[in-house]
């Protein structure tokens, strides 16, 4: 993805928003980790990683012919995890809790938070796309949720 598409893309949902978060554009995460996006809350800026979100789209899709489309749904949901004003109280609830399934519903309800955010943010984008892209999201927050709910 080029990065004049990304500034593009950013400068589109940053006005939609009408949020002031920054938002800056590397090329990948550093470690190795195929993350996408990362919003920051002590600095309200969120980092988009255009060359992990072409590897994602190749992964889930086989191909880059939705890469915008795609990029455009995962700064969306960086956008929400921006946006949402429960987000401080659920992270700190996360941070001071011991029990494992606990901490792991309060993960799964901030990263559904953000989703429920993009959502709104994009409704152009088709929802067979978007909802393959959330539920591939979401899939490793909700299997340890389901199966700390079949062991209660």
């Amino acid at each position: 993805m080029e990065r004049n598409q990304a500034e593009r893309i950013v400068s589109k949902l940053l006005q939609r928003a009408d949020m002031g978060v920054t938002v800056k554009l590397e090329k990948r995460f550093p470690g190795g980790r195929l993350i996408g996006g990362k919003y920051a809350m002590n600095t309200h800026a969120i980092t988009m990683y255009t060359d992990t979100i072409e590897t994602q789209c190749i992964l889930m899709f086989g191909s880059v012919e939705r890469v915008e489309e795609y990029f455009t749904i995962v700064l969306a949901h960086e956008i929400g995890h921006a946006a949402d004003s429960e987000l401080p109280d659920l992270s700190d609830a996360m941070e001071q809790e011991s029990e494992l399934g606990t901490r792991q519903r309060l993960a799964l309800q901030i990263e559904e938070n953000a989703w429920n955010y993009a959502l709104e943010l994009v409704p152009e984008i088709e929802t067979t796309f978007i909802s393959a892209v959330i539920d591939e999201s979401l899939f490793a927050y909700r299997v340890p949720v389901l199966e700390q709910s079949d062991i209660a």
